[in-house]
């Protein structure tokens, strides 16, 4: 850790205000062609845990599901200080793990699914339209743990991401590409967080 880094660390420390316990960061399958963008993913999850995070979320965002299969691959290869659940378009809710992995096809796509199972399970008699509240929308999500910290890396814009989860989350935007988010950058998100006053949509 450099001297700037050890600084930063520092003033989290001495700071009074919380830190996320859930952290998640959104990327693309675009960032993950990049040289080093899995060793980023790596220090990204040491860098986390380090820092007090219980609960680690990655989205990875594609456009061509054809990708998911080489991308679960290589995902579910990644060395992390902690158990990891890799979770892609389809498959049945993961287990829980500290690192929750989720290849999708965008929040828009993920929500509909949810919508498209519910009105199955009704036509199929298993539900009432009664029964259909936020906990149910939840179960057909592919990982619904709500982040209190959601960081979009490469542009200050919103994205097709976490459209469900993230609605009470503090959304952190950096210009930084993903291949060249480092420890600063983290811990700069972390700091920017302590600094909010969290409203849970009050």
């Amino acid at each position: 850790m450099g001297l700037y880094e050890r600084y930063l660390a520092l003033r989290l420390r001495r700071s009074d205000a919380d830190l996320p316990e859930t952290v998640a960061v959104v990327i693309t399958e675009r960032d993950l062609l990049t040289d080093g963008a899995y060793t980023t993913l790596e220090r990204f999850f040491e860098w986390a845990v380090r820092h007090g995070a219980e609960t680690v979320v990655v989205y990875v965002s594609v456009l061509d599901e054809e990708v998911v299969p080489t991308l679960r691959r290589e995902l579910s290869d990644l060395r992390a200080p902690t158990d990891v659940a890799v979770r892609g378009p389809g498959d049945q809710r993961a287990a829980a793990a500290p690192i929750q992995i989720s290849i999708g096809l965008g929040g828009q796509s993920e929500f509909a699914t949810a919508v498209r199972k519910l009105a199955e399970a009704v036509d199929a008699g298993e539900l009432t339209p009664e029964d259909i509240d936020e906990a149910a929308v939840e179960e057909h999500l592919v990982f619904p743990t709500a982040p209190d910290l959601v960081i979009k890396t490469g542009a200050e814009r919103l994205s097709d991401f976490m459209i469900w989860q993230s609605v009470y989350s503090e959304l952190y935007f950096t210009d930084v590409n993903w291949q060249n988010f480092r420890q600063r950058d983290y811990l700069r998100a972390l700091r920017d967080y302590q600094e909010r006053q969290r409203r849970f949509g009050r």
